[in-house]
């Protein structure tokens, strides 16, 4: 059976659906407050749990003439604005083992890119601030060798973990979900997270960045809760093509909530 943990106020791994959600890149205050206003807003609506995301540096960028972020200390600013005014438990990556301790004392868990996953000491670090981990499977790992991260966050004494899925790589500038990942990840005893939005990418298919085909998202979507998780993670954005970092497959913040309410109705029927 799998266990429940909680991300501030909001429990994940019970009957309710988990929303983590925000823009790639923290691009300033005002934006993250209005995404973070109206994912809150359509969860509350929906009786969804929902978690801020936003990131303070994207470590990863197909080239390094693309914005990164403001940085931690101003990117950390920002996430403890989104959480004094709008009373929700926000999250972000972390790259480095040195990050982690000084992103525990705002966010309410700390999430390992898909890329770190393997990255020991990244996650033991994550593991001694107490709060919970989101890591994010490797594009080139199968999900049973994700056991192997389980394992040492729950050696370190990890408060809690979940495990997303965000597709897996398939040729080149390709990835494909097999959804049989999911249960297997879940067959771990933690919630699991499906990425909608990193799921539709074609990582470096732009030449100089990253494309994607967003309008794929609401199909996987709909498979993910129809297999059964305990969450969705998406990136969302009031303009999309003019955003910082996965421009291609962000989804447009004006259409979050049609989605998921069609998630949540297909996730119930699922459950009969």
């Amino acid at each position: 059976m799998n266990r429940t943990i909680s991300i501030g106020k909001v429990e994940v791994g019970g009957p309710g659906l988990l929303l983590i959600a925000g823009p790639c890149v923290s691009e300033s205050r005002d934006l993250c407050l209005r995404i973070a206003e109206t994912a809150k807003a359509a969860c509350e609506r929906l009786g969804i749990g929902y978690v801020f995301k936003a990131s303070f540096d994207k470590a990863n960028r197909t080239s390094a003439t693309s914005p990164r972020g403001p940085g931690l200390d101003e990117g950390l600013a920002i996430l403890q604005s989104v959480k004094d005014a709008l009373d929700v438990p926000v999250l972000t990556d972390v790259h480095e083992s040195c990050q982690a301790a000084t992103a525990a004392g705002v966010c309410d868990a700390l999430q390992i890119p898909a890329f770190l996953c393997r990255q020991t000491d990244l996650l033991l670090s994550c593991a001694a601030t107490g709060k919970p981990v989101n890591v994010k499977k490797g594009q080139f790992l199968s999900p049973w060798d994700m056991k192997n991260a389980v394992e040492k966050l729950e050696g370190a004494g990890a408060s809690g973990i979940l495990l997303t899925e965000r597709g897996t790589t398939f040729g080149y500038n390709n990835l494909v979900v097999d959804y049989r990942g999911l249960p297997v990840m879940r067959g771990f005893g933690w919630p699991v997270v499906f990425d909608a939005t990193h799921s539709a990418q074609l990582p470096g298919g732009a030449g100089s960045a990253s494309g994607g085909m967003r309008e794929h998202i609401p199909a996987l979507i709909r498979a993910a809760v129809a297999v059964g998780v305990d969450g969705l993670f998406m990136e969302t954005h009031p303009d999309p093509p003019n955003a910082w970092s996965d421009a291609a497959t962000q989804w447009p913040l004006d259409r979050l909530d049609a989605v998921l309410e069609t998630a949540l109705r297909i996730r119930e029927a699922a459950r009969v």
